[in-house]
């Protein structure tokens, strides 16, 4: 084939490629959009707004899996399979810390991808370490300031240092979130953390109740996950014309 026949061929496979990933992605919206129209605040702890709650981030899971095979379990669908029982546990009060946990090693599994050589790795310039600094002063800050409310809770013994550990896990993933740059992969981290914000102020009671917080939270962190999921399932697309680039 010549250059033009190439490059026609490289188009239609790209268009095949996005085509496909979003209908494997189908199932994720359908039941993102069934979480917003049947759950709300007032709706009662119970086994089926577990299912329901978790179904968007497990139907990600599928699809990464379907897409990327089994070395995506230590990895990004290993990272949303834990993000599905952190679903499932912060719905009861009770089990908020067994929620956190799951999401910490949730993040650490997305690290762990992210470091991974389906991600093209780049030389650290000024902007990406002036990014990391930025990252790390808010969490520090962040932590500092809810510090005193976490203080005043029941379990504040477990509760500040667990809160300070996952604070370190979801700052790391965001920081080689931001290294892999992956437009993708970079905003899903950040909304990830803008979600997690959004929660601790109304979790610690660091604000009075915000009507549609709830909302706030869950939009974000879909949203959060489905970027995440996206950029891995497109690591190794991208991997590849990068190195088609540079060949050329």
């Amino acid at each position: 084939m010549d250059i033009l026949e190439t490059d026609a061929y490289d188009r239609r496979q790209r268009r095949n490629t996005s085509c496909a990933l979003l209908f494997s992605l189908t199932p994720f919206f359908l039941a993102s959009a069934a979480y917003f129209y049947l759950c709300t605040p007032d709706t009662p702890a119970s086994i089926i707004l577990a299912a329901v709650k978790s179904a968007p981030a497990l139907l990600l899971a599928a699809a990464v899996l379907s897409w990327n095979g089994g070395q995506s379990v230590v990895g990004v669908a290993g990272g949303l399979v834990l993000s599905a029982v952190g679903d499932c546990c912060l719905i009861w009060p009770g089990f908020f810390l067994h929620g956190m946990a799951a999401f910490a090693v949730a993040h650490l599994l997305y690290s762990l991808s992210f470091l991974s050589s389906r991600y093209e790795a780049y030389s650290s310039s000024s902007w990406t370490g002036l990014l990391y600094l930025i990252l790390v002063v808010i969490a520090g800050g962040f932590y500092a300031y809810l510090f005193p409310f976490l203080q005043k809770d029941p379990m504040s013994d477990l509760l500040t240092p667990a809160v300070g550990v996952y604070v370190i896990l979801i700052t790391l993933m965001g920081i080689l979130a931001i290294r892999t740059r992956r437009a993708f992969t970079l905003l899903g981290s950040l909304f990830f953390i803008v979600s997690d914000l959004a929660l601790a102020l109304q979790q610690f009671k660091v604000t009075a109740p915000v009507q549609h917080g709830n909302t706030v939270v869950m939009v974000t962190y879909y949203l959060a996950q489905l970027l995440i999921s996206i950029g891995d399932m497109r690591a190794v697309e991208i991997k590849n014309e990068f190195a088609k680039w540079k060949r050329s």
